[in-house]
């Protein structure tokens, strides 16, 4: 018979700075992008043309990503933040993937930001560790 035991992250401190950076990581280029959507500067109006996606809805989807960006830095509502940041990101995937884009630098960039937002937040919230035990 084997045991099975649940990984931790690594102690105290040292796991709560590894989740922050992670998490402050993805709000850093979160802000960016918001901001950028929200100026609608001609970077991301070509972009969103070239994605398909009429260019008048730049400044909503920067607002749905402001909202989002809001709950995921405060403690209390990261989880429902990053459920949120979950969904943007599997509509880029989506985007990219109807446009044969190429996989490891556009497809799959959701799929790293994702892998920031729940891996910040595994590293800083036990409750999340509970919900996505990993085991060795």
């Amino acid at each position: 018979m084997s045991t099975i035991a649940q990984a931790s992250p690594p102690s105290g401190r040292t796991g709560l700075w590894i989740g922050w950076t992670m998490s402050g990581l993805l709000l850093a280029f979160m802000t960016f992008d918001t901001v950028i959507k929200l100026l609608d500067l001609p970077v991301v109006i070509d972009t969103m043309k070239q994605l398909g996606i009429p260019p008048e809805l730049d400044r909503l989807i920067g607002a749905i990503e402001l909202v989002c960006l809001v709950l995921y830095a405060f403690p209390r509502t990261a989880v429902l933040g990053a459920i949120l940041f979950t969904a943007i990101y599997g509509g880029a995937i989506t985007s990219h993937m109807r446009l044969e884009d190429p996989l490891f630098s556009h497809t799959l960039f959701g799929v790293y930001l994702g892998l920031l937002a729940w891996g910040g937040l595994w590293f800083r919230d036990e409750r999340v560790r509970a919900l996505l035990p990993f085991r060795r």
